[in-house]
């Protein structure tokens, strides 16, 4: 067999993935190297390229990394595209992504508020009314307190997975209404204080919003107001069916069968974690972010408030030892895959990483390989400044 390449904390599935078996797959790794990296380019690098490593020893099907430092790039593909045909990874493979949509879908959010048909301020209930009948909020919430978690509202992806079997949930799709309706089922309690409460369901309902402005799917507006622009070639909302060719495979363990989750039903089309992309997207996506291509630099500064606060706008923050800044960016949970991805607050500095996680069974516990993967990324870039 061949190979080729938060705390992420805040994920679709930071609450709900499986426990890790190692199951090894005896791959080594196929280098693709994109010229010679200067020395500090060489010390990021060498951590990400041990970390990669480990990862395979432990039975990860695949990695994939490209990091960016002030012009140059370093890109690795380790592993294999599926465990069934062990075709070598390749660096420009697609992934999914989970909560790395949110930063896509709070940037379509944030478009409206620059052209003024939306404020982050406005009461939700105003765009959508439903949300006072689906789930009964305590009080009126806001768009900002929904980009930042500071709504309160209740997670829907507990009661979800309550729906029926793994496979019946897994092969089932949703509407966003129906998600918000199973958010709905349980309690949304007032808290005299309400700081940042990580809840999928916040983007579902910003999904929403978006499309009710904009009488267009999540995933159309994603494609015209970023893909499109930035040339994203391997970015897209997912759609229902088989995963495209170019797909690294994820799986889990279910009664000890191992099942393929690169299609899962139920992802299709959620705001909350439905894209798939590559680590080469993710990159640019967040340099263009944060170098005010997307969006005017007055609402980058909101995205990146307030300043004490891990979770901002859609992005999340880490130090920057080298500048005394923030790195920003997001990472992604889900069955079978990891990911995470940051940038500099310049954009200069860069590296975004996806893995299909050992196949393990599911379960109600994160595996903690997300976070153990951003705080290599972080430690590597703050020990090449």
């Amino acid at each position: 067999m061949s190979c080729g390449w938060v705390r992420a904390s805040w994920s679709i599935w930071a609450a709900v993935t499986a426990a890790v078996l190692a199951v090894s797959t005896g791959c080594t790794p196929v280098p693709q190297p994109t010229g010679p990296p200067s020395p500090t380019t060489l010390n990021v690098t060498t951590s990400l390229d041990e970390f990669a490593n480990k990862m395979l020893d432990a039975g990860a099907p695949a990695v994939l990394v490209q990091a960016k430092m002030r012009g140059e790039e370093w890109s690795r593909a380790y592993g294999v595209r599926s465990l069934e045909s062990e075709e070598p990874a390749r660096i420009g493979d697609r992934v999914w992504v989970g909560s790395v949509t949110k930063s896509f879908v709070a940037v379509s959010v944030l478009k409206l508020v620059a052209e003024g048909r939306l404020g982050l301020e406005d009461h939700v209930s105003q765009i959508l009314p439903e949300v006072e009948s689906l789930l009964r909020p305590p009080e009126q919430v806001t768009v900002r307190q929904l980009l930042q978690h500071r709504s309160g509202m209740p997670d829907y992806v507990i009661p979800m997975l309550q729906q029926g079997s793994l496979r019946e949930v897994f092969d089932t799709p949703l509407s966003h209404t129906e998600r918000l309706a199973l958010a709905g089922t349980q309690k949304w309690e007032r808290k005299l204080a309400q700081g940042i409460e990580y809840s999928n369901s916040n983007y579902v309902a910003l999904g929403l919003i978006v499309e009710r402005l904009r009488a267009r799917p999540i995933g159309d507006v994603l494609r015209t107001d970023i893909v499109e622009p930035l040339n994203l070639k391997g970015t897209a909302m997912t759609q229902p069916g088989p995963a495209p060719g170019d797909m690294v495979h994820g799986y889990i363990t279910v009664f000890g069968e191992r099942r393929d989750v690169s299609s899962i039903e139920m992802l299709v089309g959620s705001p909350d974690g439905g894209l798939i992309s590559t680590v080469g997207d993710m990159n640019t996506f967040y340099s263009a972010l944060l170098r005010g291509q997307l969006l005017p630099l007055a609402l980058v500064a909101e995205m990146q408030s307030p300043p004490y606060a891990r979770f901002g706008l859609g992005i999340g923050r880490w130090n920057d030892t080298c500048t005394n800044n923030f790195y920003y960016g997001h990472g992604g949970d889900l069955p079978g895959y990891g990911t995470f991805s940051v940038s500099s607050a310049d954009g200069s500095r860069q590296v975004s990483m996806s893995l299909t996680h050992p196949p393990g069974p599911f379960g109600v516990r994160d595996n903690g390989i997300v976070g153990e993967m951003s705080e290599t990324v972080v430690e590597a870039l703050n020990a090449a400044c």
